[in-house]
């Protein structure tokens, strides 16, 4: 069984780019951030701050916080309650969101 996240194809489909981590990668407009990078195969969005384990995306209804990342430059966003945007810069955030990949 495959562990891997892919969008159904849906006839249509309007397409947008954003940058993460540095890299461009073409979404689904519409669709969360948490959602884009599952879909694009990233494993994880944020390191832990006490151990620096790496943490998903997990509920995908803004309760649990797994899906914090750098958004455009704000740290610790909710990835599964934001939709992406044409040319927004996301980043991996690594621990409380002083950093990031």
């Amino acid at each position: 069984m495959s562990s891997s996240f892919c969008r159904l194809d849906e006839p249509g489909r309007e397409w947008i780019k954003v940058e993460i981590d540095g890299e461009t990668v073409r979404v689904a407009a519409g669709e969360t951030i948490a959602a884009a990078i599952l879909a694009s195969g990233i494993q994880s969005c944020r390191t832990t701050p006490l151990s620096g384990e790496p943490r998903a995306p997990f509920c995908m209804m803004g309760v649990c916080f797994e899906c914090l990342m750098n958004i455009d430059g704000v740290p610790n966003r909710q990835t599964c309650q934001i939709p992406v945007q044409q040319g927004m810069k996301i980043r991996r955030q690594l621990g409380c969101g002083k950093g990031y990949v």
